[in-house]
């Protein structure tokens, strides 16, 4: 079963789909570091640099003529969409989502997969949605897909985190069903407990759950684990705020340190994290006055400890931020695989 994935990242949403039996055959992404690490981690390096226009022409009609496509993937931008009115979609700002759609019309694959952040279900009276359900639907002039869409909170799916991101899914003649959350939810501890005082070389603990022992597999030290210098100011700050706490919790003149009010705010030992973004500068470990390391950050966005994240520090941030939790993509990936079969 191949599948491509456009808007790929470091693939996130790919790793979930060849855990699930997939085998990932085009990847495309404009930003290089992204596509270093995604490589990377692959004995096969095919993912590339590149726009979706470019893709779409000079690579996919000859993968199209080898390979049949079951599957396209991805998370398209679709920021026109906030101002545009319903007959004006080809706003240039909606270029990479029409490019998305001219992908899977070419493709013709048995599914595809749109991963995009909540707010897309509402945005502009739900244009978007419209929009979508249209093109790719059952309409008239559609690609002929029964879609189902949700959205969907990693933490109900066994991920340490609090993270909202919408699905819209695809099935030529099958209608897909979401599959139901999990009777538990993982806390910010239960996630990367066992790197407390880990290294590069060293775990910190034995693993302390199923979880952890999933992420380690058979690594035996954690990569991506370097600790961030902060001042001694910042660590005495970070001190006084409580566990799933923030700045609020501190006296009112330590409030404009950090003049916003996510600032300072500290991970829980009883609840999900947070969602994990790309910046990271204002979010604290739950024991320990710093913020967390790459390594932990993948961690609670659910990729294995054997997979690395190359670039600088802060590229390396940024490429975690802006993934898709991999177990997330994999419980998706396993419903369609069950209904294809």
């Amino acid at each position: 079963m191949k599948i491509i994935d456009l808007f790929c990242g470091i693939g996130g949403l790919s790793l979930g789909f060849e855990q699930a039996g997939f085998e990932v055959v085009a990847a495309v992404d404009m930003w290089k570091d992204a596509i270093t690490t995604f490589n990377h981690n692959r004995a096969d390096k095919v993912a590339k640099t590149e726009t979706v226009e470019e893709f779409n022409e000079s690579e996919l009609p000859e993968l199209i003529k080898k390979e049949h496509i079951t599957g396209v993937i991805g998370g398209p931008p679709c920021q026109g969409f906030s101002t545009v009115g319903r007959r004006e979609v080809d706003d240039p700002r909606n270029k990479m989502y029409l490019e998305f759609y001219k992908t899977v019309k070419l493709a013709k694959p048995d599914f595809f997969v749109i991963e995009n952040v909540r707010g897309m279900l509402t945005l502009n009276k739900g244009a978007f949605v419209n929009d979508l359900l249209e093109r790719f639907g059952e309409s008239k002039n559609g690609l002929g897909y029964k879609i189902s869409y949700k959205l969907l909170n990693a933490a109900d799916y066994g991920i340490p985190q609090n993270r909202y991101r919408v699905f819209y899914v695809g099935i030529k003649n099958k209608k897909f069903e979401f599959p139901e959350p999990l009777n538990y939810k993982l806390t910010a501890k239960d996630g990367i407990s066992d790197l407390e005082g880990a290294d590069n070389e060293h775990y910190g603990s034995f693993p302390q759950n199923d979880f952890q022992k999933a992420m380690r597999g058979k690594c035996k030290s954690p990569i991506n684990q370097d600790y961030t210098n902060h001042s001694q100011q910042t660590m005495d700050i970070i001190n006084q705020v409580p566990d799933g706490g923030n700045i609020k919790d501190l006296p009112k003149e330590m409030w404009n340190v950090r003049k916003y009010n996510k600032a300072f705010e500290r991970m829980g030992t009883f609840k999900p994290s947070n969602t994990i973004d790309t910046g990271h500068r204002n979010y604290f470990h739950y024991a320990e006055p710093r913020i967390p390391t790459v390594r932990e950050s993948a961690r609670i966005q659910s990729f294995p400890d054997s997979f690395e994240i190359i670039g600088t520090r802060g590229s390396q941030y940024k490429q975690v931020g802006n993934a898709v939790p991999p177990m997330l993509a994999n419980v998706i990936a396993e419903q369609i695989k069950k209904i294809l079969l």
